[in-house]
């Protein structure tokens, strides 16, 4: 099993290497993000453990980029953050396990194995709605070719609704879908980033693909 280790301190990537070779493993070591990027392209590997803080590219744009290319390499992120919000930010721009430093070696080969026993995640498959294009891996939007940028929250409504597309929403599947079942907020924030979306993925191209229905809920089509 071959594995790339992406690391910019030199002596827990050497530890690392050395002890993972101990363990059947065979090593390559990148001290920064843009030569474990490099790596990355250039071979085959098992999976991949990525440092978050590094220079010159950090391992949250590697993972992305990766990801964006269409390659879904396992990848395990270690980090000396341990806040809530790094590791959610680190999921999701593809990662698939995360682990805090300070760890134990033994929890890092478990992990791993596991990661790899798993093997690589298909790519998501890109959603399309008339001209109407929607990236999950790369988290892009485009209409026509034309570029779209939306906020994370937006992004989800969009993916809900074109994962629909052609069927009728209600505004509380719409907020069970992309909030969670417990929301307690005032519902009538679905129609709030409806309105967004028109803004952004209709008015401008002279459409209107998302359409509402009253008293049933939203749906999205090539152009109604």
């Amino acid at each position: 099993m071959r594995v790339l280790v992406v690391d910019d301190e030199v002596r827990l990537a050497d530890g690392v290497r050395r002890g993972l070779e101990a363990e059947g493993f065979a090593v390559d070591v990148a001290s920064d993000g843009v030569d474990g990027l490099w790596f990355a392209r250039e071979h085959d590997y098992d999976a991949i453990i990525l440092d978050v803080m590094m220079p010159g590219m950090s391992g949250y744009s590697v993972c992305r980029t990766l990801r964006a290319e269409g390659d879904w390499t396992p990848i395990l992120m270690l980090t000396a953050k341990d806040g809530e919000w790094d590791e959610v930010e680190g999921l999701d721009t593809g990662a698939d396990d995360y682990l805090v430093k300070p760890f134990r070696f033994a929890v890092l080969v478990a992990r791993l194995r596991a990661l790899i026993r798993r093997g690589a995640r298909e790519r998501p498959t890109v959603l399309e709605v008339g001209d109407l294009r929607l990236d999950p891996a790369s988290r892009r939007v485009d209409r026509g070719g034309r570029a779209i940028e939306l906020t994370a929250r937006e992004f989800a409504v969009l993916q809900f609704l074109m994962r629909h597309a052609g069927a009728v929403v209600s505004k509380r599947e719409v907020l069970s879908g992309v909030w969670d079942h417990a929301f307690e907020g005032d519902p009538n924030i679905v129609e709030v980033y409806i309105g967004r979306l028109r803004d952004k993925v209709d008015r401008p191209f002279g459409r209107s693909s998302i359409t509402t229905l009253r008293g049933a809920g939203y749906r999205l089509g090539p152009d109604d």
